[in-house]
């Protein structure tokens, strides 16, 4: 175990931590906005566009757990020094692609690296800092990864408009950069277990399986379920992801420890997290396509229609942290998914003769407040279920679940919006964004318990 951090370096090891992993949620979200821009110039579609997106999440969810397990095994810095430089090529990549090809490949390269920058992150925090100082830490990470999700369209859609697409992806050089700068600056020693090993075969069925899955998913509108180039990749993907489960129960070092889903607390957050990320992904991709594509806004303008939910979440995620933890989560993670549900609806009522102020403004506003009540004690909660040395484990899988969420929604968008996102596949994907969250609300409601112990199951 490393010793705690001097006081004057917390500050330094959250900056570093939180700049490191901002911009793996950043990119993950200033796409929406930029998507309709690099189909125009480079081509290919409704697909090349799901595949952009899914590309980035397929490669993220997937390794992320094993990033950890490399983490443990090599070093928390080493392993976020490497995350950093394969993110950064990989936006060179992104941002000089000529074809969609090359984009696909350099976006999966940039979740492959952006896996390797979460765990890391959080397990620095964990290893170098403990007490309050760690609990504030890991408040101040999810805060700012949070804000970096959710300012990304906005940023993606002023570089759209004044410069290219492209500049919204070369611009993680210099978060990247700055991020070195800071690391010369950190005095601490390097931690690595010296009893970890790697499970490599776990790595390779769970990206393998993930891969079949969601390729069949995807190509399924366009070539249809009998088609060998489908249910093939489907089984094989089926059978390969269960082979990793099944080898999860038996390695010596699982990349996923299948107990800690005993706990009750852990296994219903995690639940409801899958249908209320799988929700806010759906809305993110649609709102930020269809605004543009749909409405007619300029990239920036789409960007600047979820500054609401921004701002709501920023201004009120510790008011809110600080009412779960006197009346209990259980309260906030029903009825902020359900009012998130309810803002959803709202965009029904968006027409042909569009008007941002009275059909979208209200949504955005009710979606704001409901998300700032549901984000802050849904991470506790998770976290707080599992605790201890395994708080970094309890974390890593469940930002596999909430990106695995967003990877399988927009997989399946084709079928969603009906094909196209006109007017009615806008309406068509409001309602399963409902549905969503009214289904992560009720598992809330039905599964949290206020018990705090790690034991409790």
């Amino acid at each position: 175990m490393s010793a705690s951090a001097p006081a004057p370096q917390a500050g330094l090891i959250v900056a570093v931590t939180a700049l490191a992993s901002a911009v793996a949620f950043l990119d993950g979200t200033i796409v929406n906005v930029a998507l309709p821009a690099m189909s125009d110039e480079l081509g290919g579609g409704l697909v090349t566009q799901q595949w952009t997106v899914d590309a980035y999440l397929l490669t993220l969810s997937s390794l992320i757990l094993f990033a950890g397990s490399v983490s443990d095994a090599f070093g928390r810095l080493l392993v976020l020094r490497i995350g950093l430089i394969g993110f950064g090529i990989a936006s060179l990549g992104v941002g000089l692609a000529p074809e969609p090809v090359t984009l696909i490949i350099a976006r999966a390269v940039q979740g492959a690296a952006g896996a390797f920058l979460v765990p890391s992150s959080l397990a620095l925090i964990t290893s170098l800092l403990q007490g309050t100082a760690q609990s504030r830490a890991i408040g101040q990470w999810t805060a700012w990864t949070t804000g970096a999700s959710l300012f990304g369209p906005l940023l993606g859609g002023i570089f759209v408009d004044t410069l290219s697409w492209r500049f919204a992806f070369l611009v993680n050089i210099l978060p990247i950069a700055a991020t070195f700068v800071l690391l010369t600056r950190l005095r601490a020693a390097d931690h690595r277990a010296p009893d970890a090993r790697i499970d490599v075969l776990s790595a390779v069925l769970c990206t393998i399986g993930l891969g079949g899955i969601v390729f069949a998913l995807i190509e399924q509108p366009n070539l249809g379920w009998t088609n060998p180039m489908i249910w093939l990749p489907l089984v094989g993907g089926v059978v390969l992801f269960t082979a990793f489960l099944l080898r999860q129960r038996t390695t010596r070092f699982p990349i996923l420890p299948l107990e800690i889903f005993r706990v009750r607390n852990f296994w219903t957050g995690n639940l409801s997290t899958f249908f209320v990320y799988a929700a806010l992904s759906l809305n993110g991709f649609v709102v930020g396509v269809y605004l543009q594509q749909g409405a007619g806004l300029s990239a920036t303008l789409a960007g600047l229609a979820s500054l609401p939910a921004t701002v709501l979440l920023i201004a009120l995620s510790s008011v809110v942290g600080s009412l779960a933890g006197r009346f209990g989560a259980r309260l906030f993670m029903t009825a902020g998914p359900l009012l998130m549900a309810a803002g959803a609806l709202l965009l029904l009522t968006v027409r042909e003769d569009f008007d941002y102020w009275t059909q979208v403004l209200p949504s955005l506003v009710v979606f704001g407040l409901g998300l700032a009540l549901t984000v802050s004690p849904l991470t506790a909660t998770i976290l707080g279920a599992i605790g201890g040395t395994r708080s970094g484990i309890a974390s890593a899988t469940n930002n596999a679940v909430a990106r695995i969420a967003g990877l399988v929604v927009i997989a399946v968008l084709a079928a969603i919006v009906g094909g196209s996102l006109d007017l009615e596949g806008f309406h068509r994907a409001a309602i399963v964004t409902a549905a969503l969250l009214a289904v992560g609300g009720v598992i809330a409601f039905l599964g949290i318990r206020t018990e705090r112990s790690a034991e409790t199951s």
